[in-house]
């Protein structure tokens, strides 16, 4: 990993266990397929710009860093500040549960690794639900 120091371990190991840079990429993009596909994501996606280009890019750099790997979005924005970037949105558990049928799935069909996806699921769902104000 570029500018990682080969004597500090990694807080976060994930980013390397689910395949890095191309299966980062690849959760984003099925991610937000699904976000489309999915008639419960409707309220979720209608929260979202038609072109999703941009969303995905931040996605991407936000999983990147907050995965364990490069700290793409920190570098580019500072930190994430999550709440207060949803802030704007209506975020229930429904629309949590909704955005959680897409991450799941686009686990499931990514990470082969039954305990990685578990402890990836976890993780997402414990942002998921932090993010909710109604």
């Amino acid at each position: 990993m570029p500018g990682a120091s080969k004597s500090a371990p990694l807080a976060n190991p994930h980013y390397q266990q689910i395949g890095g840079e191309p299966v980062v990429r690849q959760l984003v993009d099925r991610f937000y397929a699904l976000m489309d596909q999915l008639p419960q994501a409707a309220m979720v996606r209608a929260m979202h710009p038609a072109d999703l280009t941009p969303a995905k890019q931040r996605l991407f750099m936000f999983l990147s860093g907050w995965l364990g790997g490069p700290p793409l979005y920190a570098e580019a924005f500072g930190h994430p500040r999550l709440r207060h970037a949803h802030a704007g949105f209506a975020i229930d558990a429904a629309a949590r549960d909704a955005w959680m049928a897409c991450m799941n799935q686009a686990l499931q069909e990514l990470v082969p690794d039954e305990v990685l996806r578990q402890q990836l699921g976890a993780a997402f769902f414990k942002t998921a639900d932090f993010l909710c104000n109604q």
